[in-house]
């Protein structure tokens, strides 16, 4: 779990997702999914996030409109609290996740909006 990429892979993991979250995925690993928490921090995190050619916060845009497509509501989450840390507003979230719901359909939609209103509360905004 050493290398250069990696550990510009955890700073930006912590960066956006939180220190807490992050450290308490490490720390809860085990034999069987640590390859899985190395793998995700070392080329996730330290390989694409760490290029150039987007900024943060963009990347943050196109996630929640992915993980909206896919519906992976406990990314999804996790990813809010990250685009409001890389700047969005809740303005630009609104945005994204209601051309999502053209594109994606309307209860993709919805859930993307439910989800987000429950952050927004936890994060007194």
């Amino acid at each position: 779990m050493q290398g250069e990429r990696f550990e510009k892979g955890l700073e930006v993991r912590r960066s956006v997702l939180g220190p807490e979250y992050v450290d308490k995925s490490l720390q809860n690993a085990d034999d069987f999914n640590m390859p899985l928490q190395e793998l995700v921090t070392e080329y996730c995190w330290g390989e694409v996030w760490t290029r150039e050619g987007l900024p943060r916060k963009t990347r943050s845009m196109l996630n929640l409109a992915m993980l909206t497509a896919l519906n992976r509501p406990h990314e999804l989450n996790l990813h809010i609290r990250g685009a409001l840390r890389n700047g969005c507003t809740k303005e630009e979230i609104k945005e994204i996740f209601l051309q999502a719901a053209i594109y994606c359909g309307v209860p993709a939609g919805v859930e993307s909006f439910k989800i987000a209103q429950e952050v927004f509360k936890e994060e007194n905004l």
